[in-house]
């Protein structure tokens, strides 16, 4: 971490990252929210627009398309013109599309509207991966990445009842316009606050030494790398992003459950009213968030404790992905109240899982950490095309949701084995 010429050190260091912090948790919120509302919507939306449920699977996983396509190019440009620029562009881009959702007057328009938010949010989790190493010590990074991951969560956990709310007095399409000016605002807030750690006139020099001394690396400093092909093939040959991009991709797949079809279970499925829906579908939401912050503190905590970043990253992932699996229990039950219950523990357990952001900046190479973070994304969110897809056709199919709940349960078993035997060591590849 490269000094600052323009001030004195001082003794006590200041908190700066901590504001840093509080700006990627917010955009994180609103990340997640306008992926979300979809799921808020999808009730009311299908029947407006003659939606079945085989399309509806479609159109639900329509965002990952674009999304998981446009990772490696949006990690590309994230460690070509760096955070600032490549955040703001990304949080005003898809504010545009999740409002123009509001606006579709067709299956194909709303289509569209989903492929182009997104494409605009690809870059947003490798930039939140690159903020990490930058402006955290390593012994704060589990911690870090469960305050932000927060925001995956809590825009539903503790809104839903409002969501639905506004749906069922003003119409779902209000949801979408308003979701998408607050985005846009943010935008703006974010450009003109929104610096790196040498740049920031948020942290004095000591805390830059304090955050150097513990593993921070001076992205501003660092050579710009171009794009190549054979770095993409030479990661894809590293064990540790091969198992945790295994690993995400089952983590993904309860996370995407969640985010489209879990509202349209509880009314379809379950038989509740559609406003009632809005609270029982914030517990397992509340339940998540409580997951993801025990989960970085526990991580920390054995790093801490043992001096093992492998066993201090991967013990609460694969605790995790194993209370996921519960997830098919929900499948032979008739209560809806111990359904909401199994439903919450299993969103608890990939609330615990939501560490491969960590452990991706961990392993990640200093010269490729925007790409590598965009392939990782690329693979984990490959789930976000596929879940939302099989269940549809399962629903349509056989006119049950038993199928997918199975498929989403293996699918956490099959993580866990992947963090436990491929992904190996957790240490930073290509520094033998």
């Amino acid at each position: 971490m490269s000094a600052k010429t323009t001030a004195a050190p001082e003794a006590r260091p200041t908190k700066g990252r901590y504001a840093i912090l509080s700006l990627i948790a917010m955009a994180t919120m609103i990340n997640y929210l306008d992926r979300t509302l979809i799921s808020v919507a999808a009730p009311l939306m299908s029947t407006d627009l003659m939606i079945g449920p085989a399309v509806m699977g479609l159109v639900l996983s329509a965002f990952s398309w674009t999304y998981a396509l446009a990772q490696i190019p949006g990690g590309a440009l994230l460690d070509k013109f760096g955070t600032r620029v490549t955040y703001t562009a990304s949080l005003v881009l898809w504010s545009i599309f999740t409002g123009l959702q509001g606006l579709a007057f067709n299956i194909a328009s709303l289509f569209g509207a989903r492929l182009g938010m997104g494409a605009a949010e690809a870059p947003c989790f490798p930039a939140n991966s690159r903020i990490l190493v930058s402006w955290f010590p390593q012994s704060e990074r589990a911690r870090a990445n469960s305050v932000y991951s927060v925001g995956m969560y809590f825009g539903i956990a503790f809104l839903s009842p409002l969501l639905f709310w506004v749906t069922n007095t003003f119409g779902w399409r209000h949801l979408f316009m308003g979701a998408g000016i607050i985005g846009v605002l943010f935008g703006i807030v974010w450009w003109f606050s929104y610096r790196e750690p040498t740049e920031s006139k948020w942290a004095n020099q000591a805390e830059l030494d304090e955050i150097a001394a513990g593993g921070g690396i001076d992205l501003v400093a660092a050579a710009k790398t171009p794009f190549n092909w054979k770095d993409i093939g030479w990661l894809l040959k590293q064990r540790q992003v091969v198992g945790a991009s295994i690993g995400q991709f089952a983590t993904n797949s309860t996370l995407v459950f969640f985010l489209t079809w879990f509202p349209t279970y509880l009314v379809k499925e379950r038989g509740m009213a559609f406003i009632k829906v809005g609270f029982f579908a914030s517990l397992p939401f509340i339940a998540a968030t409580v997951g993801v912050i025990l989960g970085g503190i526990i991580s920390d905590y054995l790093v801490k404790r043992t001096g093992s970043l492998t066993i201090g990253r991967k013990t609460p992932v694969v605790a995790g992905l194993l209370l996921s699996s519960l997830i098919t229990v929900a499948a032979f039950v008739d209560s809806n109240a111990v359904v909401i219950a199994v439903m919450s523990i299993a969103f608890f357990g990939q609330g615990m899982s939501n560490l491969g952001w960590t452990l991706i900046s961990e392993v990640a190479p200093r010269r490729l950490i925007g790409i590598t973070g965009g392939l990782f994304n690329f693979c984990t969110n490959l789930a976000g095309i596929i879940t939302p897809i099989v269940i549809g056709l399962v629903v349509a199919t056989t006119g049950s949701f038993f199928g997918g709940l199975a498929f989403i349960g293996v699918m956490a078993l099959i993580g866990a084995l992947s963090y436990i035997f491929v992904l190996g060591e957790v240490k930073r590849v290509g520094e033998d």
